[in-house]
């Protein structure tokens, strides 16, 4: 594709994230086109168009992937249906940005990431974190290698509101949100690979909905291939906000990112003092949210994928899946079972 061509961008999914990336395409990608939404809820479709001035608005997915105009697909459907729409896609010659988890198992996942394989289309997957200034910057010193020898890494991951326990699907927090976790870990511990974990998880927040198989609240601990060690949590309600850090320790020093905090502002008053906290992921990391799409605009333009691919997605994944073995039996879980 030539490097100055409007990459033109359909996105499949209407729902928060998928809305806040048909923004970001609109009007915050520069050389990106919204061209075309689809949403099962045709009000959802409509709407979200009319309010980007996009100009197609559809329940049907086919549409945008037959369409011979779309450059690119952004996939943000409920995750049971990524790999598949992956699959749709990359047969069909578009690049593709999928949010995480990129699939449900392994053998769906070497079937996605076979399928733009075979297409030689790109496939990035949406781990934001990596965009963030703070995680970048963390990252760009580890491997200059001013901290010496990751030798502790913790991730942690707390939403503020378990608002509808119903609706959270099997495992999520391990697929669905420590899933950024495990991906954030891998990131700090470049050309090393966990090699087994062991996790406990529980219904704390919303103990009578742990017979319908919720679990709101977990802990991990990870070992690498290299020695490290690592610890993974999350909690699905975080009265404060929306919290998101992490933390590595090296032979040389260390470095920490993430702050619940909005902003650094500071309010004095009779009440104490206090910072305003943010209640949604995507006001916390707006602007890594943006540069993960402006990054895969300049995929799709130069065909190489520089961002989260596909096989990083499949790691993370991996993880996840070994988690859930590992509170299913009550042990520790070697990677090598579920791969």
């Amino acid at each position: 594709m030539k490097q100055n061509k409007t990459v033109k961008v359909g996105l499949i999914g209407a729902g928060a994230i998928g809305s806040f990336h048909g923004e970001s395409i609109a009007r915050r990608v520069p050389g990106a086109q919204l061209a075309a939404i689809a949403d099962p809820a045709a009000e959802a479709a409509q709407r979200l168009a009319d309010r980007l001035h996009c100009a197609s608005a559809t329940t049907d997915v086919q549409q945008i992937i037959t369409d011979p105009d779309i450059d690119a697909v952004i996939i943000a459907a409920p995750a049971r249906f990524h790999s598949e729409l992956i699959v749709m896609a990359a047969e069909a010659g578009k690049a593709v940005f999928c949010e995480k988890p990129m699939a449900l198992t392994i053998e769906e996942a070497d079937r996605a990431i076979a399928a733009a394989r075979a297409a030689k289309v790109p496939l990035q997957v949406g781990f934001n974190r990596r965009y963030d200034n703070a995680w970048a910057e963390a990252q760009r010193s580890i491997v200059a290698g001013e901290l010496g020898t990751p030798q502790l890494l913790r991730s942690l991951t707390r939403d503020p509101e378990l608002a509808d326990p119903a609706r959270v699907p099997p495992w999520a927090i391990f697929l669905e949100t420590l899933i950024h976790d495990f991906d954030t870990l891998r990131f700090f511990n470049p050309g090393s690979e966990v090699i087994e974990v062991y996790a406990i998880a529980d219904a704390l927040v919303r103990p009578d909905f742990k017979s319908r198989g919720l679990l709101d609240t977990a802990l991990v601990s990870l070992r690498f291939d290299n020695g490290a060690m690592a610890c993974a949590e999350a909690n699905f309600q975080a009265a404060y906000g929306y919290d998101v850090r992490g933390e590595v320790f090296g032979s040389r020093g260390m470095v920490t990112m993430g702050d619940v905090r909005r902003s650094n502002a500071a309010y004095f008053g009779a009440n104490g003092i206090n910072s305003p906290t943010t209640q949604l992921n995507i006001d916390l990391f707006h602007d890594a949210y943006t540069a993960q799409l402006v990054e895969f605009v300049a995929t799709v333009r130069s065909g190489e994928v520089q961002g989260p691919s596909g096989e990083a997605a499949r790691a993370a994944l991996a993880l996840a899946l070994a988690c859930i073995r590992s509170v299913t039996e009550a042990r520790p879980v070697r990677l090598a079972e579920v791969l």
